[in-house]
């Protein structure tokens, strides 16, 4: 049983560190000032670290991060610029 709990541990560890590296490429890609870059960086930098220690508390933070960098994308500029459909 110790077996399976501890697969389960490296299948959330992994999904967790997918999900970190997308926010990162996601907060990179985004077109905002330096300084909110910079804000949104060490959020997640907090995010990281408290993955050490604790995968689910760290797995809704990241949650609640990923909701609010949704949110900053399709305020963006380039969002604004589409024209309305047909």
């Amino acid at each position: 049983m110790a077996a399976d709990d501890h697969l389960t541990e490296h299948a959330n560890q992994d999904e967790l560190a997918r999900r970190l590296r997308d926010a990162h490429r996601r907060v990179r890609a985004l077109l905002l000032p330096i300084e909110e870059r910079h804000r949104l960086s060490r959020r997640l930098l907090a995010i990281c670290d408290v993955s050490k220690r604790d995968l689910q508390h760290a797995s809704g933070r990241l949650s609640t991060f990923l909701d609010d960098l949704s949110d900053l994308e399709s305020d963006t500029p380039s969002g604004r610029n589409i024209a309305p459909g047909d």
